[in-house]
């Protein structure tokens, strides 16, 4: 593996786990929105990671060594959590009520999200502790290089 694809691994992880961040925190944001522009209550939305794919040339020029390499990782769709029902409360001043007087509001579990959020810290604090693990190593070379 080279040294700088080591620093791109890391880095996309970063932004991976950055970017999950965002939806963790348009989550807990929206925990009452009854409304959207589309007239529906607000839904939590998940992130899918995926490996990036190498290119087509480095599939040829080393599928042996690159079994064990990784290349890093890329948001490959964020979706709305369709398999969680949304909360249903009995409020009918609320004009945002059914005609049997029910709100619903959105499926979004506070504590489900501080754990996902407490999860990508700790996520982007690793990908930080191997980039910073990588530079060490790249400046310890260069230091060596010039003795």
């Amino acid at each position: 593996m080279g040294l700088f694809q080591a620093f791109n691994i890391s880095a996309s992880g970063m932004t991976a786990q950055r970017f999950r961040t965002d939806i963790i925190a348009e989550n807990i944001a929206n925990i009452n929105t009854t409304r959207n522009e589309n007239n529906v209550p607000y839904r939590r939305k998940i992130v899918t990671f995926q490996e990036k794919s190498v290119t087509p040339f480095s599939e040829y020029y080393s599928t042996s060594r690159n079994k064990l390499v990784g290349n890093g990782v890329k948001v490959t769709s964020v979706q709305e959590d369709r398999t969680t029902d949304l909360v249903q409360k009995y409020d009918p001043s609320n004009p945002d009520a059914d005609e049997n007087g029910y709100v619903y509001y959105p499926n979004v579990n506070t504590v489900t999200e501080m754990t996902n959020l407490i999860d990508a810290t700790r996520a982007y604090e690793a990908n930080v502790t191997a980039f910073q693990a990588s530079k060490a190593m790249a400046q310890a070379g260069l230091q060596v290089g010039g003795r």
